[in-house]
């Protein structure tokens, strides 16, 4: 059974990382894309892995917990509590160590930025970013309720396919080829399922580490959206269709957390 979900978990990982490969198709035929579009991609991106956070990783979390101390609620709200700060600072201290841009603005400070070349900070971003998302997938499917799980997992596969489109335009706009553009989207992809392995791996091993994996992931994506998703969109006085974008990823996913979960 532990196989069983260990493969399910790794494998739904793995399709929602290569939505993003979907995304990356027009790529061979498009020249690329407004700012404003970008702003509307990254945040309908932000919205659904906002709602992701609460509905499919923090709530069914502090719902673990309880379970798992005889329905104490203070105890549940200190564990996931925790785990969320937890995630949350693993990801602060991985961007203050891995030298990396933001997809659109530009360099950020970070260890020795010389030795490595541009496309390689881009793409340790472009991973800082996908390898929550894989965790969350991963983790959701330890729940008692997989379907939370898939629900997850199609939701993070749909702001997958935008993301997939701007990071592929991105790299082709600052004259790298089509080609190369287009498979550096397919690999970034490849970074959730190695999320998603750990994530439900841990969980599979015990139950007692559901609800800390649960509020882990879940802080570790609200973090990549606080520092990294909603200051790009907010650039240059453009962020009314960013914010209006994370509205609908929000309406979205909830909604879909609800009626498939």
């Amino acid at each position: 059974m532990a196989a069983d979900l260990v493969l399910a978990g790794t494998l739904a990982s793995f399709l929602a990382g290569q939505a993003t490969t979907l995304g990356a198709l027009p790529v061979f035929f498009l020249k690329g894309i407004s700012q404003r579009t970008q702003n509307a991609f990254l945040g309908f991106a932000a919205g659904i892995m906002l709602a992701a956070s609460f509905f499919s990783l923090i709530i069914p979390g502090l719902e673990a917990a309880g379970d798992l101390h005889g329905g104490d609620k203070t105890i549940a709200a200190f564990i996931v509590s925790g785990a969320v700060l937890l995630g949350a600072a693993t990801l602060h201290l991985l961007n203050r160590v891995a030298p990396h841009e933001h997809f659109i603005s530009g360099p950020m400070s970070g260890a020795e930025r010389s030795k490595l070349s541009r496309i390689w900070l881009f793409v340790i971003a472009i991973s800082l970013h996908n390898f929550p998302e894989g965790l969350a997938v991963g983790v959701s499917f330890g729940s008692p309720d997989q379907t939370a799980g898939y629900a997850t997992a199609f939701g993070i596969g749909l702001q997958n396919v935008p993301e997939g489109l701007a990071v592929a335009l991105s790299l082709a706009a600052v004259g790298y080829g089509r080609l190369f553009s287009f498979s550096i989207a397919l690999l970034t992809g490849l970074v959730e399922p190695i999320g998603g392995f750990l994530g439900v791996g841990a969980i599979s091993l015990s139950s007692e580490l559901l609800p800390w994996g649960l509020g882990f992931a879940g802080g570790a994506m609200i973090w990549v959206v606080s520092s990294e998703i909603i200051p790009e969109t907010h650039r240059d006085r453009q962020e009314g269709i960013a914010t209006f974008a994370l509205m609908i990823g929000l309406a979205v996913m909830m909604s879909l957390d609800w009626i498939f979960g």
